[in-house]
């Protein structure tokens, strides 16, 4: 797993968690360490190639009121990006 943090010059903040390879849960659990450590508003980028994870992030973010703003898929690489609450 890999985070990193962009510094761009206009808010909010871009931090990318790279989570491929994990299986489900680690995904959700490490978007959920991840997530805490942002602050109100900023985006987290998760990268992931658990199929599973398109139903886990909805479920998540329902449960947290952590917004999904996008998400896509390219070559088995499932990306989204969520805004802190």
């Amino acid at each position: 797993m890999t985070l990193t943090q962009s510094t761009p010059t206009q808010t909010p903040q871009l931090t990318t968690l790279d989570a491929r390879g994990l299986k489900c849960p680690m995904p959700i659990v490490k978007t959920a360490q991840a997530i805490k450590t942002i602050a109100s508003g900023d985006l987290l980028e998760v990268l992931t190639t658990d199929p599973g994870a398109v139903a886990d992030f909805a479920a998540w973010s329902r449960t947290t009121g952590n917004t999904i703003v996008e998400q896509s898929i390219d070559d088995s690489v499932y990306r989204f990006v969520l805004r802190r609450k």
